[in-house]
């Protein structure tokens, strides 16, 4: 998918200047933020997590995944 960031921007929804600030690593999204974000680019929130296939999950980790994962469930049809 190619999408310029004023277009994940809009869609999640927030400004651009933020947006960058989250793919740069400097500024981390909020759980909503990082729920739309899956959903807009269609992504693994395990890959955005940058989860390694070995790494050992923590209680947080596995709910916020739990969660993530009903979000896109609820709401897979909506974007």
């Amino acid at each position: 998918m190619d999408m310029s960031q004023s277009e994940v921007a809009s869609l999640i929804p927030m400004n651009q200047s933020n947006y960058s600030k989250i793919e740069r690593n400097v500024q981390e999204p909020s759980l909503e933020q990082l729920k739309k974000i899956c959903l807009i680019l269609n992504l693994d929130p395990a890959y955005l997590l940058e989860l390694g296939e070995f790494q050992h999950l923590s209680p947080d980790d596995n709910r916020l995944l739990k969660d993530i994962k009903n979000f896109i469930n609820t709401h897979k049809d909506g974007v």
